[in-house]
């Protein structure tokens, strides 16, 4: 069964998003690779758990952290899932597979002095670039939406009317999430903009470049990162971050952890609970003045 079958499948059964397939099929391929580089006469149907480790030992030499490799093992025990469903094979060679271990990365989430200072001080010019490159970053730290949900934002998406923005999310899930009167504002400053220059963008995206293409993964990346260096010494300063930073800020200001699962459009409680973590001496502090044993001394 080839690897398009199985790309098919997560793509119309799954409806897994077009990044998850360009990373399982980077990934699947990879594999095949160091397979037939082993052995021209290989098939990906016959594999047995030796060969596999032999590609994890390889990753891991070549520098691929266990968290990465993990990500590329997953691919493939998907993919003899689906070799097995469909009865091509009839035992996983990963069936005795144990995941890597690795050490648990709490990032360290902007500090609301830091968001304060960005958006206060003069740091963003007046050009379409610089409006652009303020809103992008202001609507990721005012909603917590990823870099990916971002990109793809369109103009249909936004309905000021009613204060709302609609994102389309991993495995094509849709949520509403409310848009305070300031990110509403510096909205519309970028349309207005948009307008006085007449930007034509290329099937209605809202953030594109000057040419009206849609913005790369890249720039917003590095957008991120240029800007959030001007206030803070930390030296992860990503999209992901300030998606953190809007998560962790809700709870120290007693948001409903559930609710902060929606806004972020996860689908478990236990994908929002680590950003607990960093909250941990403002949830003590609560808990000290509203725990009844700890009044009563």
């Amino acid at each position: 069964m080839s690897i398009s079958a199985f790309l098919d499948y997560i793509s119309l059964e799954k409806n897994c998003s077009s990044n998850t397939l360009k990373a399982y099929k980077a990934n699947l391929n990879g594999f095949e690779d160091f397979i037939l580089s082993q052995d021209p006469h290989s098939n990906l149907e016959l594999v047995n758990y030796v060969q596999i480790r032999s590609w994890i030992v390889e990753l891991i030499e070549i520098g691929n952290s266990k968290r990465t490799v993990n990500r590329k093992i997953s691919a493939l025990q998907s993919y003899y899932k689906f070799l097995l469903r469909v009865g091509t094979i009839k035992v996983s060679p990963l069936k005795e597979h144990k995941v890597l271990k690795t050490e648990t990365k709490v990032s360290v989430p902007f500090s609301k002095e830091e968001i304060n200072q960005l958006f206060a001080d003069n740091f963003f010019s007046e050009d379409y670039i610089g409006i652009l490159k303020k809103t992008l970053i202001q609507l990721l730290y005012f909603t917590g939406i990823r870099r990916s949900e971002l990109i793809e934002i369109k103009l249909k998406d936004l309905d000021f009317s009613k204060g709302l923005i609609k994102v389309l999310g991993k495995r094509n899930k849709e949520r509403l999430l409310p848009l305070l009167p300031e990110i509403r504002d510096q909205l519309n400053k970028l349309l207005k903009i948009q307008n006085t220059n007449q930007i034509n963008k290329e099937e209605n995206f809202l953030f594109v470049n000057i040419k009206g293409k849609k913005l790369s993964p890249t720039f917003v990346y590095d957008t991120v990162k240029t800007f959030l260096g001007k206030v803070s010494t930390k030296t992860k300063r990503s999209p992901h971050v300030l998606r953190h930073s809007f998560a962790t800020h809700l709870l120290d200001k007693g948001a409903d952890i559930n609710s902060i699962k929606d806004l972020l459009g996860h689908t478990s409680i236990a994908a929002t609970q680590h950003y607990t973590h960093s909250s941990m001496a403002k949830i003590q502090e609560v808990y000290k003045k509203t725990h009844p044993r700890e009044i009563n001394k």
